[in-house]
Formats: structure tokens, sequence, C-alpha cells
């Protein structure tokens, strides 16, 4: 029922509040209907049997075996059941303020928190800084579906980079994360050509957690992404803030443990995949790090969009279901 009033409440902002150009990129509301993927959730496990196939390499998965026990806290024997959840949504945008997943700017479209993307062709000076949004979005219970191993959550804002400062400052970062000092060198950085290979052939290696595939470097962890490739740029930095907000235990992960689940301060990358929803819905649901090359081609239009984007975050899922 809450989720229910938020997302009434939402929808009457929408309606309320007024649009100008400035937040084109904002103004259409979100339909998890049409606009998220479905074919994202497969494979379903049950009791080690696949149903259905997502054509991507699928990481270790506890799953695998017909039955499980939880011993606490009380024995219980189950059939094991994993699956793709689409219960994330993260905003990336230039206009402080968009939330394009309800059609509504409460912001100015200038001003010092705003996003940029610069430096042409030269790839030493190429930056892209975007402001973030954690949406926590269960679907499945929002459409009445009543699945065994879904989230009870509600639907609601989890986070904003906004009223952050440390997003906003690369030396300020390093307060939550110091280790990032340690992968600032040549050799840190050339392990990281093993993870785009990996990533863009199958599943990001899990172990280079300072590495983001073919989207460069985890660190720092703010909105500054030293890529001039603006849709790839905004998919970096929506990675910057599952990693962040995971970094802060803010994000605990639900498919390493069949009965619990755990807390998983270094994000485990091959758990999360991402679909790009807005400003042009995409048809491909693509690991941590994979290149725009393959998902990417056409889709932030250079009319009447606002450089404001949606991700859809799917999460491996994987539970002793009684």
């Amino acid at each position: 029922m809450k989720q229910k009033i938020n997302l009434i409440c939402l929808m009457m902002m929408a309606i309320i509040i007024p649009m100008d150009q400035s937040f084109a990129g904002c103004s259409s509301f979100f339909n998890p209907i049409t606009e998220i993927e479905w074919s994202g959730i497969f494979p379903i496990k049950i009791a080690g049997v696949a149903v259905g196939k997502s054509g991507l390499k699928e990481p270790s998965d506890p799953s695998k075996f017909p039955v499980c026990i939880c011993p606490n806290p009380i024995p219980r024997i189950g059939i094991p059941l994993s699956f793709w959840d689409p219960s994330r949504l993260i905003e990336t945008v230039k206009t402080p303020y968009c939330f394009p997943t309800v059609g509504v700017s409460t912001g100015n479209a200038k001003g010092r928190l705003g996003g940029t993307h610069g430096g042409g062709g030269n790839e030493k000076d190429a930056s892209t800084f975007a402001q973030a949004h954690y949406f926590i979005f269960p679907v499945f219970a929002m459409l009445g579906v009543d699945w065994l191993c879904l989230e009870s959550s509600d639907f609601d804002i989890g986070y904003i980079t906004e009223v952050d400062p440390l997003w906003n400052d690369d030396e300020l970062s390093a307060m939550i994360n110091p280790e990032a000092i340690l992968f600032g060198n040549i050799i840190a950085q050339t392990a990281c050509i093993a993870d785009a290979v990996s990533a863009n052939a199958g599943l990001p290696i899990d172990s280079l957690f300072w590495c983001f595939g073919s989207h460069g470097s985890a660190y720092p962890m703010t909105g500054h992404v030293g890529d001039n490739n603006y849709v790839q740029a905004n998919m970096a930095v929506a990675e910057r803030l599952v990693s962040k907000l995971s970094r802060q235990s803010l994000i605990w992960d639900g498919a390493t443990d069949l009965c619990t689940k755990v807390l998983m301060p270094i994000v485990k990358k091959s758990h999360w995949r991402f679909q790009i929803a807005k400003p042009v819905k995409g048809s491909q649901v693509v690991p941590f790090g994979r290149t725009s090359l393959i998902w990417g081609t056409a889709k932030n239009p250079t009319t009447g969009m606002g450089d404001n984007f949606l991700f859809v975050g799917f999460r491996k899922r994987a539970c002793c279901a009684m």
C-alpha cells in the first residue's frame, strides 16, 4: 500500500509542477511495462534447472543444487531459486534535481550542481560530470506479482547526489574510500584491460574491483568520469553510484547466500546488469563495464531530451524457497 501511495503522490507532482524547455528530458513518466526489457530476468533457476535464456554468461549461482538447507533460526529445507530482479532504477542527469523516473524536475537547469560534458576530441581533456539518483523500485510487488524471494521494500528514492558534497569533489570523496590511492598508478590501471576484455566477452572480473571494464576506473567514487562518450560515461556514473552505496554499506548482496543477504562493501560486479531506459529504451541488458559500441548506438538524441538518462538495475537474486 505504501509504495502505491508514494507512486500516486509522485504522479501528482508530475502533473502539478510546470515544466519548461530546460527540463525536456525530465517530462515523461517511466512506464515499467514498456520500458523494462523483461527478457533480462532470465534465466530463472528452480532446483538447479534453468528456465529461459539471457544470451549472457552467468555468474556462479548458489541455486545450482536441487535442495537447500538454511540453519538459522530454525533448520529448514527448501528449493533453491534464482533470477534477475529489475528492482533498482538509477538516474544520471545533467539537470540537477531532474527525475526522469517520475517526470519531474524541482531544480534549476543552471548552476554549480549542473552536469558537464566537454573535452571535444582531446582525450586528455575528455570528461563528463552528472548527478545521480538511486530508486528502490520493487516492480514485481507493484505489479501485484507474489513471487518467492522478492524483497518486501517499498517504492522510494534511496539516494540523491545533489545533497552529497562528496559526489562533487574527487579529493573529499577519499574520506570514504582512502584505498583509491592504491590504484592511481599505471600497474593497477593496466590490469583493467583484462577486465574490459572479460566484460565485453562475458562477465566482469569481480577481483578487479577498482576497474569498470571499458568504462575506466571505479575511482574516484564521484560523478566525474574521464570519458567523452556521453552515453557510456553516464552508465559509468550509474556504476559509480552503485559502487559508492555498496562502499557505504547501503546496498547488500542478495545472491551470494541462499539464506540471507550479505553485506558487500566492495560491489560484486557480476551480480549487476544494466539496461538503458531513457532517453531511448535499449533492448540489451549488459554487465558492468561493457562498451557502449555494443549497446549505446543512438541512445541520446540531440533534440529535446536534455541529456538525462535512466538505467534499470537488474540485481541477481537467489534464495532458498521454503
